[in-house]
């Protein structure tokens, strides 16, 4: 039974790492290269715009499809790991 607490603990643990990991990045692209780095960026050209509007656009949907994306393999594999796969 403490096997099996501290192995769910230890499943939480690995996922809350992934989830707050996943919310950095998001947060990174959706409001730093948004609008806090926008000056910065706005120099870049991509696409006929400046690479901080891209990133306000379409940049932070790609993104966060891409987290989707990452998270979902991510947490496959980590089931796996801990023997709760499909």
């Amino acid at each position: 039974m403490a096997d099996s607490k501290s192995n769910a603990a230890e499943y939480w643990s690995a996922n809350l790492r992934l989830i707050f990991g996943s919310l950095i990045v998001w947060a990174l692209v959706s409001y730093g290269f948004a609008i806090l780095l926008r000056p910065l960026l706005a120099g870049i050209p991509v696409g006929g715009t400046d690479l901080g509007f891209w990133f306000a656009q379409q940049g932070s949907i790609i993104s966060f499809i891409g987290i989707i994306f990452h998270y979902a393999w991510k947490m496959n594999k980590l089931d796996e790991k801990f023997g709760l796969g499909e």
